[in-house]
C-alpha cells in the first residue's frame, strides 16, 4: 500500500495515477473524500497533514509514502510514518535547497523538510524539481478575460518539468531499490521564457495570446497581496537578486524512467481542456 499526500494537486495527483496505473494499491490523502472521483486501485482518505495525528486511521499496511514539503511538523509526520511501519518515503523538495541559504524563507522550508526526511530512520529519496509546467495554470484568470497575460519574471528562463515526469520518478523510487539516500535534481528538456510558453499555448488553443512583463513595482505589489512578507522577500531574492537559476537541464528523468522528459508543448496539448 502506498500513501500519497496532495492527491488532488498537480504533482500528488500524478503520483496517484502513476502508481495506480501499475495496479498498485494507493491511499490518496484528500481533505474531502466526498469530492473524490473514484479511481481503480485508489482509496481516498481524509486527513490534514498539518496535524499528523489525522493520519492515524490510514497508516495500517502502508509501506511507502509520497510527501509534499512544508507541513508545520515534518519531524512529527515522519515519526508517525516510522511508528506505523512505513519503510520508504519519497519527499518532494525544491531546487533552491541546493543553495543551503536558510535566510531565504522558501529555501529554509525545503531544507527543514529534507532534514526531517534524512533524520527519519526511513529509507528516503528527495526530489528537487525545477518549476512545474502546470504553473502556467496560474494564468487562467487572465486567459478567461482576454488574450493578454501580464505576469512577473518575463526575463527568467526555467527548464520547467511536467508534473507527470516528477511522478514517474517518484513512483520508480517508491517501488524499486537503488534510490535510497538519493537526492534527484530533475528538470524539463529545455529552458523557456514565459513568453515562449504563451506562444505555445497560443498555438495549442488557436488564440492570439500575448505576454507582457510586469514592472518591478507591479511585481512587488502582486506578491505582497498574495503571500506573507518573508516569502515575498524569498522570491525577490530568487528572481531579482538572481540567487536561483532553474535554467539548467538535467538528464535525471530519462536516466531513471528510460524516456526523455515531456516538453512543455506535450504538456500543453495534454491539458488544453483546462484552458478552455
Amino acid at each position: 500500500m502506498y500513501l500519497v499526500s496532495g492527491a488532488t494537486g498537480n504533482v500528488g495527483g500524478e503520483v496517484v495515477r502513476a502508481l495506480a496505473d501499475q495496479g498498485l494499491p494507493v491511499r490518496a490523502v484528500v481533505r474531502s473524500a466526498a469530492r473524490w472521483e473514484p479511481v481503480e486501485h485508489v482509496e481516498a482518505v481524509e486527513a490534514d497533514l498539518d496535524d499528523p495525528a489525522t493520519l492515524d486511521p490510514w497508516l495500517d499496511g502502508v509501506e511507502g509514502a509520497f510527501l509534499l514539503p512544508g507541513f508545520p511538523d515534518m519531524p512529527g509526520l515522519y515519526r508517525k510514518l516510522r511508528e506505523a511501519g512505513v519503510v520508504r518515503v519519497v519527499q518532494l523538495s525544491g531546487s533552491s535547497a541546493e543553495s543551503g541559504d536558510t535566510a531565504n524563507a522558501v529555501t529554509a522550508m525545503m531544507l527543514d523538510t529534507e532534514t526531517a526526511a534524512r533524520e527519519s530512520g526511513l529509507l528516503w529519496t528527495i526530489l528537487r524539481p525545477s518549476g512545474f509546467d502546470s504553473n502556467a495554470l496560474r494564468w487562467l484568470p487572465q486567459l478567461r478575460e482576454g488574450d493578454l497575460v501580464r505576469a512577473p519574471w518575463g526575463e527568467i528562463p526555467v527548464a520547467c518539468i511536467d508534473p507527470a515526469d516528477i511522478a514517474a520518478v517518484a513512483a520508480t523510487a517508491l517501488t524499486n531499490p537503488g534510490h535510497e539516500g538519493a537526492i534527484h535534481r530533475i528538470s524539463g528538456p529545455r529552458p523557456m521564457l514565459p513568453a515562449e510558453q504563451i506562444a505555445v499555448l497560443a498555438r495549442v488553443l488557436d488564440r492570439p495570446l500575448r505576454f507582457e512583463n510586469l514592472s518591478p513595482q507591479e511585481t512587488r505589489f502582486q506578491l505582497e497581496s498574495t503571500m506573507p512578507q518573508p516569502f515575498v522577500d524569498a522570491f525577490l531574492d530568487f528572481y531579482v537578486k538572481g540567487s536561483l537559476d532553474e535554467s539548467p537541464v538535467f538528464r535525471t528523468v530519462e536516466e531513471i524512467t528510460g524516456r526523455p522528459p515531456r516538453t512543455f508543448e506535450q504538456w500543453a496539448e495534454a491539458h488544453a481542456a483546462d484552458f478552455r
